[in-house]
């Protein structure tokens, strides 16, 4: 496990809920003349968009662009109404004003919004998701290399110019318990359980 980045559920600056119970509400009751940015099927901000339709039980319109960045740039332009993005393509439009954050998808508060609520705090706690990034090798690699990996990674990680950086771009990183091979193998196997269904759900294939 190398970092993870919250996901967060923004919108423009003038869209009418003023947090995330006035969201729900709203989303609830007008779905059907919403828009949902998003960076093209598969990205994590649509999977992130299907997870919180399924929570909300809603279908708004998916507008898919052409990566997060031209997805953020509808959300701030008003082309949109909302998106699940993530920290790092959010903090700058945030602290601009650019757009409104309803909640970050995480268990704690993220060091670079301090001011946006976890779901949980904002009364949607079924609602936790991140980006994250893990280091992978093929499968017949040698135990001494992954050890040299692993070892390697975890000196990365500890590092102070390398946190430094990392936490810049608001990412999470993990302790020495979550960095290893065994739990990077648990977060993969959990990731795929809770996913899988809410993909089929949404009548996404993979062909």
């Amino acid at each position: 496990m190398v970092s993870a980045l919250a996901a967060l559920i923004v919108a423009r600056k003038d869209f009418p809920p003023h947090d995330l119970k006035e969201f729900v509400r709203f989303v609830k009751a007008n779905f059907n003349k919403l828009n949902v940015a998003h960076a093209g099927v598969g990205s994590i901000f649509f999977t992130t968009c299907l997870l919180l339709n399924s929570i909300l039980d809603v279908k708004p319109t998916l507008v898919p662009f052409n990566g997060g960045g031209p997805a953020m740039n509808a959300v701030v332009g008003g082309q949109v109404d909302y998106m699940c993005g993530d920290v790092a393509s959010s903090v700058s439009q945030l602290q601009g004003g650019t757009i409104k954050a309803y909640a970050v998808g995480t268990p704690e508060r993220n060091p670079m919004l301090p001011n946006v609520p976890t779901s949980k705090e904002a009364g949607l706690p079924e609602f936790q998701a991140s980006a994250w990034n893990g280091l992978f090798a093929p499968k017949a690699t040698p135990k001494p290399v992954l050890d040299k990996l692993t070892d390697a990674l975890d000196r990365a990680l500890d590092d102070p110019n390398t946190r430094k950086r990392l936490l810049e771009l608001g990412s999470d990183i993990p302790d020495k318990a979550r960095r290893g091979r065994e739990p990077l193998a648990a977060l993969v196997k959990s990731e795929i359980a809770k996913w899988t269904p809410i993909i089929k759900a949404a009548g996404i294939s993979g062909n």
